[in-house]
């Protein structure tokens, strides 16, 4: 079964599966499946073609993948061109949701650098 461009995985439960589509996580999944009326534990392999077309249309009223991608982007591009405060943390690459980032915040911030001369101390 392919949904914009991505293949759901035919071995995984249909609820599962749709969490592959960017934009989807495991409650949208549920409230898709509900309106299509599709039990959960279906294979993707196992669906009827109404009820993999009911999924589909359902999947419509939805931004999915590059149009949501798109729109996040230019959203955070706006705050940078506005010069905001949580533009300026997305370009320093830093969290820009008030997280403390003395300690932790290896996400974003990379790996750890030890700091100092480089040179060992030598022993008296």
């Amino acid at each position: 079964m392919r949904i914009s461009g991505i293949t759901i995985p035919d071995k995984k439960r249909v609820e599962i599966g749709l969490t592959a589509l960017f934009g989807v996580g495991r409650a949208r999944a549920h409230k898709i499946l509900d309106k299509a009326g599709v039990d959960y534990s279906k294979k993707p392999g196992d669906l009827s073609v109404k009820e993999e077309s009911g999924i589909k249309k359902n999947l419509e009223e939805y931004k999915l993948e590059g149009d949501l991608k798109r729109d996040v982007s230019g959203n955070i591009k706006r705050l940078i061109d506005i010069r905001s405060y949580r533009g300026s943390r997305h370009t320093k690459k830093l969290p820009s949701r008030g997280q403390r980032t003395r300690t932790n915040a290896r996400t974003l911030r990379g790996a750890k650098k030890t700091m100092g001369s480089g040179r060992k101390k030598e022993k008296k």
